[in-house]
């Protein structure tokens, strides 16, 4: 099948060239795993460090695992997360189309060229997918690999369905370079003739990446490193076709622990699942970034980034080729100094849909409950059960009144009630301050410590032993009312 070089000569010329450009291709198969996030970021970064372009590219030649809404997911959690694209398929670029279903004739004209030069073949064998995939395929037991030219024509004439396979020299090795694994060597023989074009036309991953990448001028690719074991492969491939290999990065794994990468099926959490748990993206990025990286020089010790930050100092010689252990206790400390770093009114805006779960009352003011939780939450989603006693006081037990530190028994706790409601009666208005105050001065008149006075106020306040907030706070927040109504009963039960 003669090839037109005029075809690729004008491919070769759009090719943009002289910059570092990156590309994040996922597939549309479900979630943003942490490990494709840690993909994104990197590539990002890498570009934006540079001051180069980054691409995003939608890999769906695999028809079969594609689930809808996937690409959607894909979107938002770029966008989310601020991975901005300047290329790709919602935004256009000179070396489009990004999605590799639209270019599905592209792939064929070069796997041809392929076969041209030597380097792939036509193969009529009826072998099963999973057979070559379990490895049991034996390339230099392939009939095909050796067919004539004539034999070729005479079955492609003859309409015989074929795959084009990638032509693996017989002897020899091939050797490869990545910025964390150095130089590996690998020998020819042991590497199979990979399909590159799938008898339905389409491309297989391995092919289409290789094209797309040259194709889009693709100077950095990053990936994960259970595709080391292909890079050989698509290096054969570069040089077959006389083009420029790419700077390769690949990254280890994400583990759950030291035997155990993440996954899904296992349980463990993809970006939407850790933003449903309370986490802000901006406390998941900080970390995931540093899951097999780490800054240098004068940065070396600093643990926290903004996006920014990050894009200033990001180098993929600090890219470990060691496994990373995804410790939900430390992002647990990240999102905590995230949640303290916020503007108040920040934290109050996201937190409110988390008060609101457990707090409806109205009469409840949203912001001033989450100016108690900034300093004391982890996860948002912590929010609903350390407030929801602002909605209702809880069914709390007697034994919460004593106390060893405050020095309070029921008895004592009964005595404090019992000077606590008339003082906060008596207020003339219903401030913050007020209540500091008329609380303060009774305990100075009682002659005892605030402690003595707080603790008790704080338990029939709030009927539980952990609050975010002392009884200053809550007293304030819930009211005169609602206060002294929750203090009487206090009394009664005590007295009972």
């Amino acid at each position: 099948m003669a090839v037109d070089s005029r075809f690729f000569d004008e491919m070769e010329a759009r090719i943009p060239r002289g910059g570092v450009r990156t590309r994040f291709a996922p597939s549309p198969t479900g979630y943003m795993h942490v490990g494709n996030l840690r993909t994104a970021l990197y590539t990002w970064l890498i570009a934006r460090h540079a001051g180069g372009t980054f691409i995003l590219r939608i890999e769906d030649t695999d028809q079969g695992r594609l689930v809808e809404g996937a690409t959607d997911v894909i979107y938002r959690t770029m966008a989310e997360c601020g991975l901005t694209h300047d290329e790709g398929p919602d935004v256009g670029g000179p070396v489009g189309p990004y999605i590799q279903s639209e270019r599905r004739d592209l792939y064929g004209k070069y796997a041809h060229l392929l076969v041209e030069k030597g380097a792939a073949y036509y193969c009529f064998c009826e072998k099963t997918e999973s057979e070559e995939d379990s490895g049991d395929w034996d390339r230099a037991a392939d009939p095909c690999r050796d067919l004539s030219a004539a034999e070729v024509e005479a079955n492609l004439a003859a309409g015989k369905p074929y795959v084009i396979r990638q032509r693996i020299p017989l002897d020899g090795s091939t050797t490869f370079h990545d910025v964390s694994f150095g130089d590996i060597t690998v020998e020819n023989k042991t590497l199979d003739d990979q399909v590159l074009l799938k008898r339905d036309g389409l491309p297989t991953y391995n092919f289409a990446n290789v094209v797309d990448d040259h194709l889009m001028g693709i100077t950095h690719v990053v990936r994960g490193s259970e595709y080391l074991s292909s890079a050989p492969k698509y290096n054969l491939l570069y040089e077959a076709f006389g083009w420029e290999i790419p700077t390769y990065v690949h990254c280890s794994p994400v583990m759950r622990d030291q035997h155990n990468k993440m996954s899904k099926r296992h349980g463990d959490p993809s970006y939407e699942d850790l933003i449903a748990q309370g986490y802000l993206t901006g406390a998941v990025l900080n970390y995931v970034a540093l899951l097999g990286w780490a800054p240098k020089g004068e940065r070396s010790e600093q643990e926290i980034f903004s996006l920014q930050e990050l894009a200033d100092v990001f180098d993929i010689a600090g890219i470990s080729k060691s496994p990373a252990i995804f410790d939900l206790a430390k992002l647990d400390h990240f999102n905590a100094v995230y949640l303290r770093a916020l503007p108040p009114e920040d934290f109050a805006r996201i937190a409110e849909p988390y008060i609101r779960q457990s707090v409806k009352n109205p009469a409840v003011d949203a912001a001033a409950v989450a100016a108690l939780l900034q300093a004391r939450c982890e996860h948002l989603t912590d929010i609903p059960e350390k407030v929801d006693f602002f909605d209702a006081l809880p069914d709390y037990d007697l034994a919460l009144f004593t106390n060893k530190k405050s020095k309070t028994d029921a008895d004592v706790s009964k005595a404090m009630l019992e000077a606590a409601v008339p003082a906060l009666e008596a207020l003339p208005e219903w401030t913050q301050e007020g209540v500091h105050d008329a609380l303060i001065g009774l305990a100075e008149k009682l002659g005892v410590k605030n402690a003595t006075l707080m603790w008790p106020v704080r338990i029939a306040a709030a009927g539980k032993q952990v609050t975010p907030g002392g009884a200053v706070e809550i007293c304030h927040i819930l009211g005169r009312e609602e206060t002294l109504r929750r203090l009487r009963l206090g009394l009664e039960r005590l007295s009972a």
